[in-house]
């Protein structure tokens, strides 16, 4: 790998982790295009997840601050007998909720892992999940009139839009735009719905993490492939950082039409040259 394609990859990674244009398809796409092995590229996609995970730490970091102090506190409530006190305030509860959100993530990337894992080997897979990653923002771009906050959210609304997260593992769905989408159905806020799906992407990530570096780094990494990496790494958590941002500003502004042409327009694109080319 050249340090060329470790920062067209990284770019990859953190501008379509956030945006709603399919991380994982991308990646898949360029992996498949550039020639690179499979054995080399999985540790180099492991380590970047943790640069984009670095961008959602420095844009929510009062948030994850507050979370943390807060599960100090239901500890601690727990210890002298006053229960977990879900709704004790805002912070708390928001914490449950990506709690709630996480479980069906969690148990769809467990149970269905190696399906997913050989769907990336399907350009007619990747494309087929882009083109419903486009349909999917069609719909969040007209819906967002309700206005539910933490406060009115309920745990049916954080599981389904966990489940919606979890659906997005497949390559070629939009992880940012199905939660997004999740958020919207269930009647959250714009502001309200973006800023949860990029809370919960923390253990999403942490655990794709967790369950991809075993097999990742078995065999260890190839110690030529450093420089490229670290490369990548930073240039993923900047691009991450500049996603994020750009999105709040776009799903505020109701303005995700575009990426649903680009989703549509790669997903016939790659559709056709596997049927054609491949």
């Amino acid at each position: 790998m050249t340090y060329i394609q470790a920062i067209i990859l990284g770019l990859a990674q953190g501008l379509s982790e956030f945006l709603p244009i399919s991380s994982s398809g991308h990646l898949a796409l360029l992996q498949y295009f550039f020639g690179i092995d499979a054995e080399n590229v999985l540790p180099f996609a492991v380590l970047l997840h943790l640069g984009t995970l670095i961008s959602v730490f420095i844009v929510y970091w009062k948030d994850i601050v507050d979370l943390i102090k807060e599960l100090g506190a239901v500890i601690k409530d727990i210890c002298t007998g006053k229960g977990l006190r879900v709704n004790a305030n805002p912070t708390r509860r928001l914490g449950f909720m990506i709690i709630v959100a996480t479980i069906p993530t969690a148990i769809i990337g467990l149970l269905f892992n190696d399906l997913f894992n050989a769907l990336y080997l399907s350009l007619i897979a990747i494309g087929t999940g882009l083109l419903i990653t486009g349909t999917i923002l069609v719909i969040a771009e007209r819906m967002g009139k309700s206005n539910k906050g933490i406060k009115e959210m309920k745990f049916r609304h954080a599981f389904f839009v966990g489940l919606m997260q979890g659906v997005a593992i497949c390559p070629g769905i939009s992880r940012s735009g199905s939660t997004l989408f999740g958020g919207l159905i269930t009647g959250l806020n714009r502001e309200f719905a973006v800023k949860f799906a990029f809370l919960i992407s923390i253990p999403s990530i942490l655990g794709s993490v967790i369950v991809e570096a075993p097999d990742a780094f078995k065999a260890g990494m190839d110690m030529s492939l450093i420089g490229p990496v670290l490369v990548g790494v930073i240039v993923s958590a900047v691009a991450g950082l500049i996603a994020i941002k750009a999105m709040i500003k776009l799903v505020s502004n109701k303005n995700l039409m575009g990426f649903s042409i680009y989703t549509w327009a790669l997903g016939i694109a790659v559709i056709v040259y596997a049927l054609m080319f491949a």
